[in-house]
């Protein structure tokens, strides 16, 4: 069917390497590492010590104390990333549009912290003492939801929980809206911080978690021979989409094109990922089917690239089985080498930075790839930045539970 054209006119990120995309786009294309000793808690007894922490961010600039107070910090970093958004994208949700204007942000646990710090008070000080606030708090759909309290968005709205696939599925169901006419404008991406005592404990427990406590920065190594694990991250991605006749109504500067999104699951396991990559394949295929593209006119893949040790190989199978020759000649990169494995967040930052590798000519690193893995072959664009013509990048994520999701991202053309 020939829906609306759906374009991207605003970014913002809040990563690890920068608490704005200006400055997380400089670091990851300086290849800074986001990850350190984790200043959270006290992490004695803990398999993992280290984490991609964002650092020093301050909400002050963009959420009033009194109501920040009763944010958890993933809501946080969600609002302002999406007054970070609108501002990139000089746009002001109006009253006269704003039944037009959605709100899509995937998040794959919701206020962990919070959660974990309300439990404690209830033990220690009974039932009086948990908050009106906690349950609002904590709730995986309140990123979106406070977003549209702050922008005044009145039209499509939804929170995506699909583990580490949350930001792309919320990204592509974004884009659904608007291609199906169902708005003018979506704000979409995803959010996420776990980095607690029980969220490291329960990945710990997993044996998802590198343990290299000695060397944290080198740590998060995708597609490399010696990856023990990822790195948990946090942070937010999202991007103010919009139709490409609205775009055009009010001069805005378009930034790129989304060309189709390809979403499936796998049937099979809780955590892991069948061996052949069938549901990661099927997933990358529908999106370039919907794009009306050959896997030959992909000039990028931003990987899920994890280190984990399965995912990086069956992502590798699956590239090959969709792009075939090509596989060998497309350039791939990780965005978790640096920032870590951001989880809910992951799909929004690293489309973020799909559309900002588009915009620049230039593809970010893989870091800490150093020992090729026979079974991870192909060209992650290891250590320094690339220049290339990039004219589309395929975007992918894939969560527990077998979600897979991928995005297709193309130069805007008239």
């Amino acid at each position: 069917m020939r829906g609306k054209r759906v374009v991207v006119t605003g970014l913002a990120a809040i990563t690890p390497i920068g608490n704005d995309l200006t400055e997380s786009w400089s670091n990851l294309l300086a290849g800074v590492s986001g990850a350190g000793p984790i200043t959270r808690f006290d992490t004695t007894g803990f398999d993992t010590t280290f984490a991609c922490e964002v650092k020093n961010f301050d909400e002050k600039a963009y959420i009033p104390h009194k109501q920040a107070r009763r944010m958890a910090l993933f809501t946080k970093y969600a609002v302002s990333c999406g007054l970070m958004a609108l501002e990139n994208a000089n746009y002001a949700v109006t009253q006269a549009e704003a039944a037009r204007v959605g709100v899509i942000v995937g998040c794959g646990l919701g206020g962990l912290e919070d959660l974990e710090s309300f439990h404690t008070k209830l033990l220690e000080q009974g039932p009086g003492r948990v908050s009106p606030f906690f349950i609002p708090m904590i709730i995986a759909n309140m990123a979106a939801g406070q977003i549209s309290i702050f922008t005044g968005a009145k039209g499509p709205g939804v929170c995506t929980t699909s583990a580490c696939a949350s930001g792309v599925h919320g990204i592509g169901y974004a884009y659904t809206d608007i291609f199906m006419d169902r708005a003018d404008v979506m704000i979409c991406g995803g959010t996420e911080s776990t980095i607690t005592p029980l969220g490291i404990a329960g990945f710990n427990a997993l044996k998802a978690l590198s343990t290299r406590n000695d060397d944290p920065a080198r740590a998060s190594r995708p597609f490399d021979k010696d990856r023990d694990g990822f790195v948990n991250g946090e942070g937010c991605g999202l991007l103010v989409l919009e139709s490409l006749d609205h775009a055009r109504a009010r001069g805005a500067t378009i930034l790129a094109e989304v060309g189709g999104f390809g979403t499936s699951l796998d049937a099979y396991h809780m955590t892991a990922p069948p061996e052949s990559g069938e549901g990661m394949a099927q997933a990358m295929s529908a999106a370039l089917r919907e794009a009306g593209m050959r896997p030959a006119e992909i000039s990028h893949i931003n990987a899920h690239g994890t280190s984990t040790s399965l995912n990086d190989a069956c992502e590798t199978t699956a590239i090959k089985t969709v792009f075939g020759e090509h596989a060998y000649t497309v350039p791939i990169t990780s965005n978790k080498s640096m920032i870590g494995h951001t989880l809910g967040a992951a799909g929004g930052i690293e489309s973020v930075i799909s559309v900002k590798t588009i915009m620049e000519g230039v593809i970010p690193p893989t870091i800490n790839l150093e020992t090729p893995d026979p079974a991870c072959d192909l060209d992650y664009c290891p250590g320094t930045p690339r220049r290339a013509d990039v004219t589309s990048v395929l975007c992918n994520s894939f969560g527990f539970g077998g979600a897979n999701a991928c995005i297709v991202f193309k130069k805007f053309t008239e």
